[in-house]
């Protein structure tokens, strides 16, 4: 497997997010899956749930030892919010390059 430096990983990541968006209901391509995994990962969230027609997102957010809380929000620009909630931590980068590999995207470095 080739190792591909932070910024071209986090460029990567955020060229698979806006094709995934214009694809989102291909069949088999579990975009949709992702898309609640980007999220869980950053807000460190459960239950994530994505309403593409009302453009909401619910989720359950840490609040405590075991304890979450609820939320829906409003989001009308789903894509530059995913790109939002790219970190550069190693262990982040770690996951994004994960994701590449699943949807088998290749750098051209």
């Amino acid at each position: 497997m080739s190792t591909i430096i932070t910024p071209e990983i986090i460029d990567e990541v955020k060229n698979l997010i806006s094709y995934s968006i214009i694809n989102r209901n291909l069949e088999k391509s579990n975009f949709q899956t992702m898309h609640r995994a980007i999220i869980k990962k950053y807000f460190e969230a459960k239950h994530v749930n994505i309403d593409y027609e009302k453009q909401t997102i619910d989720m359950q957010l840490p609040v405590g030892n075991k304890r979450y809380t609820s939320i829906t929000f409003e989001c009308q620009d789903l894509e530059r919010f995913l790109k939002s909630c790219l970190k550069k931590d190693e262990k982040s980068l770690f996951f994004y390059q994960s994701l590449l590999t699943h949807y088998n995207v290749i750098s051209a470095a």
